[in-house]
């Protein structure tokens, strides 16, 4: 049996998805990103943007460039979303239609940006299958950035085709009409208002607790690359958020190196797994210390991590992964 057969079961293993989501609105930005992507390999994903990258008038053809783009040559890992508009809007049904119709197959996922509850996630998906073109169970992301949303965060997340709750700092914030301040939305006030770690660490509960990724809010500062990768430390290891918005692609860099787990760790987990491998996944001792399936479980999640990354793994891990 495969480890994640043995080490999760009667559960589904947690996603395991690329840390670093970047964000690209226009077809320049678009097209530099898959550039790099193709440089750098699947170590990030990319998201096409509807909702903010579309021009007003130039919805349909934007949508229509986006599905090309996700289904042409350039794509070379498969690893490209798009974010729609949002549920009310009069794109929302368009922008889904055009991308499945011309991309359904390699379309990695698509973002539902401004839900206000479950049910308009549960009526989005219906929508989605109904416009797959045979995908079945095409991965959503949901953007939590409403009260609502927030509300039901953890019955969002448990629906199986939700891979991924994203939270949108900037609306939510703006949701409060200036009960909180406009320097809540940047650092050090976005880890530290009570309403905004309450909101953040809700998002990483809900996601946790169904196997599903968290994925941080924004940074907006795009030229010091060291308040980004404070904001990705901060959220990783405080919030316990597996991966994060970038909005810029000096932001991608500081992202994966903060959020991949250290070398160190990766080769202890590699050690620990391929002697429970030895034994059949019974208990062992490792330098004193006694391990078993609850503490496999969690190194097995640092070997996901790390290839995630683009971590160089240990030999023994190719067995494990």
């Amino acid at each position: 049996m495969h480890p994640s057969e043995v080490l999760f079961q009667g559960t589904l293993p947690p996603v395991s998805i690329p840390v670093c989501d970047h964000y690209a609105g226009s077809e320049k930005l678009m097209r530099k990103s898959l550039a790099l992507q193709a440089e750098l390999g699947p170590v990030f994903d990319i998201t096409f943007d509807c909702e903010d990258g579309a021009a007003l008038g130039n919805e349909q053809a934007h949508a229509q460039l986006i599905g090309a783009l996700i289904a042409g040559e350039e794509n070379l890992f498969g690893r490209i979303g798009a974010r729609v508009h949002d549920v009310t809007s009069e794109f929302f049904e368009q922008d889904i239609k055009i991308i499945l119709q011309h991309a359904a197959e390699r379309l990695a996922y698509l973002v539902m940006p401004k839900v206000g509850s479950i049910a308009d996630v549960e009526n989005a998906i219906s929508l989605i299958n109904r416009h797959a073109n045979g995908r079945a169970n095409l991965p959503v992301h949901v953007l939590i950035e409403t009260h609502g949303a927030l509300k039901d965060a953890y019955a969002i997340a448990a629906l199986p085709q939700v891979e991924c709750l994203s939270f949108g700092i900037m609306d939510f914030v703006s949701s409060h009409y200036g009960a909180i301040p406009g320097s809540a939305m940047r650092s050090p006030g976005q880890f530290t208002h009570p309403l905004l770690t309450r909101a953040k660490l809700e998002i990483a509960a809900a996601c946790h607790a169904h196997g599903k990724t968290p994925s941080h809010n924004v940074t907006t500062e795009i030229h010091d690359t060291s308040v980004v990768a404070s904001d990705a430390h901060r959220a990783a290891s405080e919030f316990a958020y597996t991966r994060m918005w970038s909005i810029h692609p000096g932001q991608i860099k500081p992202i994966l190196k903060s959020f991949a787990p250290r070398l160190s760790e990766v080769n202890e987990a590699a050690t620990i797994l391929s002697q429970a491998q030895a034994v059949q996944w019974g208990p062992i001792q490792h330098n004193g210390k006694l391990h078993d399936k609850a503490s496999y479980r969690y190194y097995w999640t640092i070997l996901q991590r790390a290839q995630a990354s683009g971590l160089p793994l240990p030999d023994s891990a190719s067995t494990i992964l």
